[in-house]
């Protein structure tokens, strides 16, 4: 597990990088090279033009997003999450430019479509990670503003791959029928590229610590550090096989049976959260906190301004925060205000958990094992494909299946869904449906007649009109 890489820092020099600075500076010098490029290659035409909404909502994060992300005194976090989801578009898309040259397909389409297939998959997988998880992100006391920013901050992950395949499969639906080219085609030559953008994309996953899998006893088990996903997961629930954590449960918490940090928070999920009792004796009663006072934020780190200043918007939120709090060893930083206050920050020392998770199961690199391996497959089975759509429609065969058998050994997602005795998670799910209509596809394809639309472009190339 490795969530931070690296820090870019907030300036270079008298010079800031972030917001109206150097970086912005540079992607405008870059987007008015590039779009002069494309005039000068294609000339003033609407695919021309569709290259700028693009450009701008880039130039619009450079701008606005960034600057509230950063981590005063250190800048900006260079997550692995983040890192391995940019290598895997990159080694995805290369793939797709390669196979598309074998058959006289070129580049600039490929390249096209991963630029309308990229953002609309980023969106998708949002979207679908924000609708099962809604419950962290409901607040009817929290501004708008507020909520719409929790939804688009995914600097700690957030994203879920079947909501980004069917975002990215969107976006490539309307380049394609913009552009009139062979939908069927064109995925048969994705669909490897596909599978190793996966692949990658999970190593991402365990390098940010979601996605994790159960107890496990085997000698590739893996443990997970202080306040990773696996090990709050684990001390909230108790998993079975995964032993006694100190740490006490959520449902502890949500009931005020237990303090955390000497202290107690109870309500309502989407209530305000406000002090129900400080421990007597406690490190947290003798910095003078006590009931009564609203909580604004847990940190863990000294400087007020490196708090999280959303970890606390709601009872839920704030109690997760105290479970978190584990990890940020040796101080806690917990801020509070009383009605017609300024806020206080206070800090004391953190009480000592364990300092690692029960050995689980690696699910994070069984998936990235398997999407190579379909990727493989792919790859062999394709030249021996006589109708286009038969490799697209392998995959949406095959990936549902493994995907819910893997999510059978994971325990990051609850089982909502019941199907008789058998209960189901989302995951599994979607796997299903994607598998019904993988069905569908198949019928479709298998009544054409054997024959690929691109065989006739072989003596020309194929390129964007």
């Amino acid at each position: 597990m490795l969530q931070t890489l690296f820090y870019i820092p907030e300036t270079i020099g008298p010079y800031p990088v972030f917001g109206f600075g150097l970086l912005l500076a540079v992607w405008a010098v870059a987007s008015v090279l590039f779009f002069a490029w494309l005039v000068r290659r294609q000339g003033l035409t609407t695919d021309t033009l569709s290259y700028l909404p693009f450009l701008l909502v880039f130039g619009a994060v450079l701008y606005w997003l960034l600057p509230r992300i950063l981590e005063p005194g250190l800048g900006l976090a260079i997550r692995g999450y983040g890192a391995m989801l940019l290598v895997a578009m990159l080694a995805g898309t290369g793939l797709c430019v390669w196979r598309a040259r074998r058959v006289s397909v070129a580049a600039d389409v490929i390249l096209a479509l991963a630029f309308w297939g990229f953002i609309p998959g980023i969106v998708g997988a949002r979207l679908w990670y924000v609708a099962g998880h809604w419950s962290q992100f409901q607040n009817v006391n929290m501004p708008l503003g507020d909520t719409v920013w929790s939804i688009v901050n995914m600097t700690q992950g957030g994203l879920v791959v079947y909501g980004g395949l069917i975002g990215g499969l969107l976006g490539f639906t309307a380049f394609l029928w913009k552009e009139r080219i062979p939908p069927l085609a064109i995925l048969d030559i994705c669909a490897p590229g596909i599978l190793l953008g996966l692949g990658l994309g999970r190593i991402g996953c365990f390098l940010n610590g979601c996605c994790f899998g159960g107890a496990c006893d085997l000698p590739w088990a893996v443990q997970f550090p202080a306040g990773s996903p696996p090990y709050v997961h684990q001390a909230g629930t108790h998993e079975p096989g995964c032993g006694e954590f100190v740490l006490p449960s959520m449902e502890q918490l949500r009931e005020g049976k237990v303090f955390v940090q000497g202290l107690k928070i109870v309500g309502s999920p989407g209530s305000l959260p406000v002090l129900k009792e400080v421990e007597a004796g406690s490190p947290a009663e003798k910095q003078g906190l006590h009931a009564g006072q609203r909580l604004l934020s847990i940190g863990g780190r000294l400087s007020p301004q490196a708090e999280d200043a959303e970890n606390a918007r709601n009872v839920e939120s704030a109690q997760r925060a105290l479970l978190e709090s584990y990890q940020w060893g040796p101080w806690m930083v917990v801020t509070v205000a009383e009605p017609g206050q300024k806020r206080t920050v206070v800090h004391y020392r953190v009480t000592g958990p364990p300092a690692y998770s029960a050995p689980i199961h690696p699910t994070q690199l069984y998936s990235t094992i398997d999407a190579f391996v379909l990727c493989l497959f792919l790859l062999a089975y394709g030249p021996f494909t006589r109708r286009d759509g038969a490799l697209i429609a392998m995959f949406f065969t095959l990936y549902p299946v493994t995907r819910f058998l893997m999510e059978m050994i994971r325990t990051d997602e609850p089982r909502s869904w019941s199907i008789g005795p058998v209960h189901l998670n989302i995951g599994q799910v979607a796997s299903l449906w994607i598998l019904a209509g993988a069905v569908v596809l198949w019928i479709y394809i298998l009544r054409k007649p054997p024959g690929k639309a691109l065989e006739s472009k072989v003596a020309g190339t194929l390129r964007v009109p």
